[in-house]
């Protein structure tokens, strides 16, 4: 394991309503202390969700978010995994940033990303042809607004002359992360030298190949992975006994199958659109979602997606499984996107030190 740099921690902190048991603040207040809690225990940053009209996650503003985090914490890093570029204009996207980053003292990681639920293109009015061109050049005006003391910028979907974007962020470089989904989103960023977020609905397997993919790429078009954090969303359950993980374990995946293969309307709304291409047609033939594939059954579903893309155990199990998939996959930076309470706390006191 000597050949691995130190491990690194974070939350995928969605803010999910099932069924609308409880009030909803209650939703924002029990993130908040897992958020005191990770500040103090060396965590080293939460990736706040943003999604709309679902609740899935009910998490439209991640900056609003954010920044009730960083009056909240000292040490922590906030990230958003990710900022939905296309349903901004740039501008406020890279002033909203910005500022998050001087009100946390610079513990700002912006995570920009595609979106890819149809109910957010219709409502917000963005057609699905123009959403790659459109995400890519806000992507480019926000860097820009940043690097510039005054934009100027003309493309084909925002027209910018001699404008002061107030403030700028307190990192320079601000770290940046693109979603890195499918084949055509990975090759964009690798070609850029962005550094790229994983997603949790992948099987191990999955995650493995899209990384090695971008990892060549990276080094086709001369960029180094030297110091580069690669989060990578996985699902996660620890308990004190193998049979109470694993009952967790496949009651979160019975939920997020069906949050994304059920018959409700909102679980058609949350199916991923993903644009054709050639490129997502040749390597993307194996990424494709499990969680939806309509050959086998959703109990079939269920068990294939705990056993081949959760992480679940007692801390002993979770610590071997994270041992190997640093070798299969190099996963040096878990983005742990938690199932209960006490795996949080499992994680935290049980797991984590292992690795520290």
């Amino acid at each position: 394991m000597s050949d691995h740099p130190k491990m690194k921690f974070g939350i995928l902190q969605f803010f999910t309503w099932p069924g609308q048991r409880v009030k909803l603040e209650e939703i924002y207040h029990r993130a908040f202390e897992r958020c005191e809690l990770m500040d103090k225990t060396g965590y080293d940053a939460v990736w706040l969700a943003e999604h709309h009209f679902t609740t899935h996650s009910v998490s439209p503003s991640s900056h609003m978010l954010g920044a009730v985090i960083a009056s909240r914490t000292k040490n922590l890093r906030i990230g958003t995994a990710v900022s939905l570029a296309p349903f901004y204009n740039p501008l406020r996207l890279a002033e909203e940033i910005a500022l998050l980053d001087v009100l946390s003292g610079g513990r700002m990681s912006c995570g920009l990303g595609r979106a890819h639920q149809p109910v957010e293109f219709r409502a917000f009015g963005v057609k699905l042809e123009d959403s790659y061109a459109l995400y890519r050049e806000n992507v480019e005006i926000v860097q820009k607004a940043w690097s510039n003391e005054r934009l100027t910028f003309h493309g084909k979907f925002h027209q910018y002359d001699d404008v002061l974007v107030l403030p700028k962020p307190i990192q320079n470089p601000m770290p940046v992360w693109l979603a890195g989904a499918t084949a055509e989103s990975i090759n964009w960023a690798a070609e850029r030298g962005y550094s790229i977020l994983m997603a949790p609905p992948l099987m191990h397997a999955q995650i493995g190949e899209q990384h090695r993919f971008y990892k060549d790429l990276m080094k086709k078009h001369g960029h180094s992975m030297a110091g580069r954090d690669i989060p990578i969303g996985r699902l996660i359950c620890v308990d004190e006994t193998k049979e109470k993980a694993a009952a967790v374990a496949r009651a979160g995946a019975r939920w997020y199958v069906g949050s994304y293969s059920g018959d409700s309307k909102e679980a058609k709304e949350m199916r991923p659109v993903v644009m054709d291409s050639e490129l997502n047609r040749t390597r993307g033939a194996n990424w494709n979602v499990p969680l939806i594939a309509q050959d086998v059954s959703i109990d079939q579903r269920v068990e294939q997606y705990m056993n081949e893309g959760i992480i679940w155990g007692t801390p002993e199990m979770v610590i071997d499984q994270i041992e190997q998939l640093r070798e299969e996959i190099s996963l040096d930076y878990l983005m742990l996107a938690p199932l209960s309470h006490q795996t949080i706390l499992g994680f935290t006191d049980k797991v984590m030190p292992h690795f520290q």
